[in-house]
């Protein structure tokens, strides 16, 4: 087949997901889950210039693999532009990272189904978040050419994605990542962030110029009352009396 035969094909393959393949729908907690994370990763790789594609329920095509659409990917040193399907025999890669958020329904298909599947295609990591349970579990390939995966261990409350460079960590009932001693923050939390910062500096320049301008009428006052004691001075001295020499 030429490079043009197979680009047609993988042109053909259907960009989006059919209902009979999608899990039910997860409502608000599923979505704004699964988008958060992509928010703060986008975040945290974009600004950093490299070369990782993140996507969420993209359709995935693996040869002679029934396609699917995890709830957020992630590979690394591939071209970063929009999507409409990842197909592993074009693109030269599979996916390296993938998490599942669970709400709702039966666990199996997230937490035993997957778990073997991704395993098999050999996706280095996989991540699920069980927000309805507040649980995190993380599973590595020990080696790239394993087929079985090995739970990641939290180190005090973290998990850490070798993949991403990150530390994933349920605090509060909400999913938080870091990066070294540094907690990632939302788009909101940046501006709100950004907001407070900038309040800050604006009161302290207001305060930095209440202060000058009080040093200001000091010095001012203080200059009016030696001009009035020199005055008050003179005039006790009286006419023609000069100071003793």
């Amino acid at each position: 087949m030429s490079t043009e035969e197979r680009a047609q094909v993988v042109e053909s393959l259907p960009g989006e997901v059919t209902w009979d393949e999608m899990a039910m729908p997860e409502g608000d907690l599923h979505s704004q889950a699964k988008l958060e994370t992509l928010d703060v990763l986008r975040g945290f790789f974009s600004p950093q210039g490299r070369r990782v594609y993140l996507g969420t329920e993209l359709p995935v095509y693996y040869p002679d693999e029934r396609r699917f659409a995890p709830d957020l990917l992630a590979v690394r040193d591939v071209e970063t532009h929009p999507r409409q399907k990842w197909v592993v025999s074009h693109e030269g890669k599979g996916l390296e990272w993938v998490m599942e958020v669970h709400v709702g329904g039966d666990r199996k298909k997230d937490a035993e189904y997957n778990v073997e599947r991704y395993a098999r295609l050999r996706v280095a990591e996989y991540f699920i978040y069980d927000r309805a349970r507040e649980r995190l579990e993380a599973y590595r390939l020990p080696t790239p050419e394993a087929s079985r995966y090995e739970r990641i261990a939290p180190e005090k409350g973290r998990y850490r994605s070798e993949v991403l460079g990150l530390e994933f960590e349920l605090a509060g009932g909400k999913l938080r990542l870091w990066a070294g001693n540094a907690l990632l923050l939302k788009s909101h939390e940046l501006l709100e962030e950004e907001s407070r910062r900038a309040e800050e500096e604006s009161r302290k320049r207001e305060e930095a110029e209440r202060r000058a301008e009080e040093e200001s009428r000091k010095r001012e006052e203080a200059e009016r009352r030696l001009v009035k004691l020199q005055a008050e001075l003179e005039q006790l001295r009286g006419p023609g009396t000069r100071p003793p020499s």
